[in-house]
């Protein structure tokens, strides 16, 4: 697993005063060169300071150290799950970030923690429908979309083979067992919309942006779909 090379890697750097190469990394872990510079990069983007140079290696900065961060056994596990379901049903770039967020929270914690962690009995299965590497890329695309307010062109096309093309301004993702919707707020019908993700043929910026206005959030959408007052 890259969370144990992740470990493995801090342990070593913390052990040696020298610099090591990222070929004798490689055959340390097992790995090609290219997984060791990658590794490392994120090692560093999550604040490690390990310094490197050109034929002489890397090594980390003397005296650092992660502060210890306190869960019981059930943030613990509640933690992992969610990451294991982010990486499973989530876009790469989602699952990526979660294999990150469990690596800073794993260095940051005690070795009985870490353990109680890294094994603990809950596992995240497949979607009943998959999800395929094309409903990633999609899944992605629709998260900055939303993320930057950006005004969408959607192709789509229902359960039942209707073809629609909508103006709409993407809200937010909720993920269900059988796919992700993407909730909207469509121009043409003046309201909310949910579109399964995995019948999105295409979701093509306009160039235009949206403002964040009251009555067409997707606070708003969830309010109604709850029925709150």
């Amino acid at each position: 697993m890259r969370l144990f090379r992740l470990f493995a890697l801090m342990d070593h750097f913390r052990s040696r005063l020298q610099p090591t190469t990222a070929r004798d990394l490689g055959l340390l872990l097992g790995v090609s060169v290219r997984t060791v510079y990658r590794d490392i990069a994120d090692l560093q983007a999550m604040g490690a300071p390990i310094r490197g140079e050109g034929g002489i290696g890397y090594v980390m900065e003397r005296g650092y150290f992660m502060p210890s961060l306190r869960f019981d056994t059930d943030e613990l596990e509640a933690i992992a799950l969610g990451m294991r379901l982010v990486a499973e049903r989530g876009g790469s770039q989602l699952a990526e970030a979660a294999g990150r967020v469990s690596a800073k929270i794993a260095s940051s914690i005690g070795d009985t923690a870490r353990e109680t962690m890294i094994k603990t009995p809950l596992e995240a299965g497949p979607s009943s429908t998959g999800f395929s590497p094309e409903d990633r890329a999609r899944h992605d695309r629709l998260r900055v979309a939303i993320r930057d307010r950006q005004r969408l062109r959607i192709d789509y096309v229902s359960r039942n083979g209707q073809a629609s093309s909508r103006l709409a301004r993407p809200l937010g993702l909720t993920a269900f067992d059988e796919s992700w919707l993407l909730t909207i707020w469509c121009e043409q019908a003046g309201d909310f919309r949910h579109l399964r993700v995995d019948l999105i043929r295409t979701a093509e910026p306009t160039g235009e942006t949206f403002r964040d206005e009251a009555g067409k959030r997707f606070a708003d959408a969830l309010q109604r779909e709850r029925g709150a007052p």
